[in-house]
């Protein structure tokens, strides 16, 4: 695909579509998250007077202007927080709050921007991405020493071109990769990209079952079929065979795996065996929410996908995200039943 095509489907999923500053609800107990809002308008609105100085003037014909320098300080903002804060709902808000125009703005994932370097190369990244006025950066993790040093670089060639960046993780910058690999020994790469972003906690209690009733419980294998059966749209596949199939497809492919498709009903769901899988299932967990796509399962309850391994490891941040994502998208499949 061109590069140009690839950049221009970098924007923020469909569960996103609609959602603005106004329409993030802050917890009144948590002042953090008015703050975060507060901040991130301010940001879109110096985005909009760096545009307008940028154009500002007369052109000035067969003078060489000279090239602005590099903003000093932070170019960018980093969301830190738990898992449903609402980080990625204001991270879609400042995209669609910044005043460029669609093509000169990109949202994706941390995973989706490695799989961008990996298919156009750096330097033909660079060259893409640097007319850009904003880059949003979703779901930043540092899992390996690789990613560590390609980011660090990617994002500091953007910000020599006047790039913003905003990002959001649960992970605060200085923290990332700790616990997955050795953080210590990529220092200076690690230092350097926090040195790129200020720093915006927001705290709170995941909005996704806040009030809400507990998580449904799992259904008969006959019920999932027959609800499949009767969804048009629906794909109805064995859970460990569905695990073996993700082995085979790469994650950026994800998202293109779950196109057009209506419900996922799952049987036999089970814990997951080995960490390699249970990273593949967080991918596949993110694309369906991101979609919002209903999940009708059998088997295990979704909190007992991970082993207690897991959810104290370097990862454990992730495989709690996924949990509640996949919880929430159980709570909307309740209604393929009642159909």
């Amino acid at each position: 695909m061109p590069a140009e095509q690839l950049v221009a489907e970098m924007v923020p999923p469909p569960r996103f579509d609609g959602v603005r500053f106004s329409t993030y609800i802050p917890d009144p107990q948590q002042p953090s998250q008015t703050e975060a809002v507060r901040v991130l308008s301010a940001f879109a609105d110096g985005l909009g007077r760096g545009a307008t100085a940028a154009g500002s003037g007369r052109k000035r014909w067969f003078r060489r202007e000279p090239k602005a320098a590099a903003p000093a300080g932070p170019r960018g903002v980093y969301l830190d927080g738990g898992y449903g804060v609402g980080k990625t709902h204001l991270l879609a808000s400042l995209w669609h709050a910044a005043p460029a125009a669609p093509e000169r703005k990109a949202f994706g994932t941390f995973v989706e921007l490695t799989n961008l370097v990996g298919a156009l190369g750096f330097q033909q990244t660079v060259k893409t991405l640097s007319g850009h006025q904003l880059l949003c950066i979703d779901e930043f993790e540092l899992d390996d020493p690789g990613d560590t040093v390609l980011v660090s670089s990617l994002l500091a060639r953007l910000v020599e071109h006047g790039v913003a960046l905003a990002a959001t993780s649960n992970t605060l910058p200085g923290k990332l990769g700790e616990g997955r690999f050795a953080a210590a020994d990529f220092l200076r790469e690690i230092q350097g990209l926090s040195a790129h972003f200020r720093a915006l906690r927001i705290d709170g209690e995941d909005y996704r079952h806040r009030g809400l009733p507990e998580a449904p419980k799992p259904f008969t294998d006959d019920e999932v079929t027959r609800a499949a059966y009767a969804t048009p749209g629906a794909a109805l596949d064995d859970f460990p065979s569905l695990l073996e199939h993700l082995s085979t497809v790469h994650p950026s492919r994800y998202g293109a795996l779950v196109r057009d498709v209506a419900a996922v009903c799952l049987t036999d769901v089970s814990a997951v065996p080995d960490q390699s899988t249970a990273l593949r299932l967080v991918v596949l967990a993110d694309r369906l929410y991101d979609r919002e796509i209903p999940v009708l399962a059998s088997g295990v309850p979704f909190d007992r996908l991970f082993s207690e391994e897991m959810l104290k490891g370097g990862y454990r941040k992730k495989y709690f995200r996924a949990i509640s994502r996949l919880t929430a998208l159980a709570r909307d499949a309740e209604g393929l039943l009642r159909a």
